[in-house]
């Protein structure tokens, strides 16, 4: 079989190149495929560099194939539904065998788009609500089978596809697939079938919990002083992240401790970069995301433990059923009891030195709705907040700060203008939840007129112009947003 490439295999060349910035995008050379043997490309390197007139840039062009990314621009522009009904084809992908720093999967994958031409694990979902309503049925499954290999190769779904994200995971959203799947066919055989695919991922997010100490962390796990357990997101590297290298090289200077071990763990969050995670609210060499326990991963894997349930009964494992019941009954009284900030009347992070909820005001407040974990109480002041604070002319915006960093004020993003409307029907706030999905698939539409594209993000306060922030370009494409759009527009 061969082996996928990583980085480290040509560490010194890429180090070369990643800091020379011969590639406007620093992901360029992450993605690039050896044309010949590793070990013969560093040794042709170690003796073309020292002879006059080398070229980094023609000597990486020989040595490498770069894969071509995007989207074709199509020269008409389709009505927008059929723009996506034709995207989904376009955006297909397989890799049977590793390529690169590219993971091999067993089934063709949907990417997201632009310079994102790999699986990427949360965005799968939210793909999928969309694969739902064109009638995908096999891609769907396709998706479930693809991040179902991962966890059993790896023991948890990568953030993409690629040798340099395995050493962390994203917001786990595979029972959540399950679901879906479940919803579409009614097939319930589908918790049996990975049952034991959902304990290993259960394993992976709790690994080190029986062995923590009150007042401890251990990689994805804490324990509170008063002994309970709580989830974070967490990166096993504490080095550059190889996509976005020279970024984090020049951002560790005048930071903290473990600044890329931060930065990547932030990444787990799939919220890179917001304010959020740091600790004066405006600056990225402040990121304290390692003190934090997240409101949203706790529910996601509340989520996990009840599908673990539910598993289970249908396998006729009574002791591991009652084990998961358990476990979800605690967590849902530790979601209340830790991430609840009665004084501003939203869920929030909670900060493990301080022993209280931080002060971001984030839409990931919105998950305990989203999973009916909330009373009826808190719900309304939840909603009150989204409609005073978070709600604009194009949808949900992540968070009441404006840092310049792409998870914040003022882009909307596809996965909460979902989430923000399942987490107001499930409560009976119908006309809140109308505003949400005509807010944001408004905006969509009056961009796509504009442009013929979908985007990764939306500018929620200036609907006329397209998002910026963060680390690169706004892309199009756009997986999660032609699948969101979809299923809202279908509700």
């Amino acid at each position: 079989m061969n082996r996928p490439l990583y980085i480290q295999d040509i560490q010194e060349l890429f180090d070369d190149v990643q800091r020379s910035e011969i590639f406007e995008d620093q992901k360029m050379m992450t993605d690039a495929v050896p044309l010949f043997p590793v070990d013969e490309i560093n040794a042709k390197y170690q003796k073309e560099k020292q002879q006059p007139g080398f070229d980094l840039k023609i000597f990486v062009l020989l040595n490498f194939e770069f894969l071509q990314s995007g989207v074709p621009v199509r020269e008409e522009v389709l009505p927008i539904d059929d723009h996506i009904e034709k995207l989904w084809d376009q955006l297909i992908r397989t890799s049977y065998e590793n390529k690169g720093t590219l993971l091999k999967l067993p089934k063709p994958y949907i990417v997201p788009g632009g310079r994102f031409n790999e699986f990427f694990y949360w965005d799968s979902y939210f793909i999928m609500l969309g694969l739902q309503v064109s009638g995908r049925v096999e891609m769907m499954e396709n998706s479930i089978e693809n991040c179902a290999y991962l966890i059993q190769s790896f023991g948890f779904v990568p953030n993409a596809n690629r040798t340099h994200f395995l050493t962390r995971s994203q917001p786990p959203y595979f029972s959540l697939m399950l679901d879906l799947l479940h919803e579409t066919n009614g097939d319930e055989e589908v918790y049996k079938r990975y049952y034991e695919t959902l304990r290993k991922e259960y394993d992976f997010w709790m690994n080190g919990s029986q062995q923590l100490r009150n007042g401890s962390v251990f990689r994805r796990v804490l324990k509170t002083v008063d002994g309970h357990l709580l989830n974070r997101y967490y990166d096993a590297e504490n080095e550059p992240r190889p996509e976005s290298y020279l970024i984090d090289i020049k951002n560790s200077e005048h930071a903290g401790g473990e600044f890329y071990r931060k930065i990547r763990s932030a990444c787990e969050s799939g919220w890179d970069f917001s304010s959020r995670w740091f600790a004066d609210g405006q600056h990225i060499q402040t990121i304290e995301i390692l003190n934090l326990a997240q409101v949203d991963l706790n529910c996601l894997l509340w989520h996990l433990e009840k599908t673990l349930e539910k598993a289970s009964a249908l396998r006729q494992k009574p002791k591991e059923e009652m084990f998961f019941k358990e476990k979800a009954l605690l967590r849902k009284r530790m979601i209340n009891n830790f991430f609840w900030d009665g004084g501003s009347g939203l869920y929030k992070d909670y900060h493990i030195k301080n022993r209280t909820t931080s002060a971001s005001e984030h839409v990931a407040a919105l998950y305990p709705l989203y999973f009916g974990l909330a009373t009826q109480e808190q719900a309304a002041s939840v909603a009150l907040n989204i409609r005073e604070k978070f709600l604009y002319g194009g949808g949900l915006v992540t968070t009441t700060s404006d840092s310049g960093q792409q998870w914040d004020f003022p882009n909307a993003w596809a996965p909460y203008q979902w989430i923000g409307f399942k987490a107001m029907k499930n409560y009976g706030f119908d006309e809140l939840a109308d505003r949400i999905k005509n807010s944001w698939c408004g905006n969509v539409e009056r961009i796509y007129a504009n442009t013929g594209r979908l985007m990764e993000k939306y500018n929620a306060l200036d609907t006329e112009s397209i998002a910026g922030g963060g680390e690169y370009p706004n892309q199009d494409g756009f997986g999660w947003t032609n699948g969101v759009y979809a299923a809202l527009k279908n509700q």
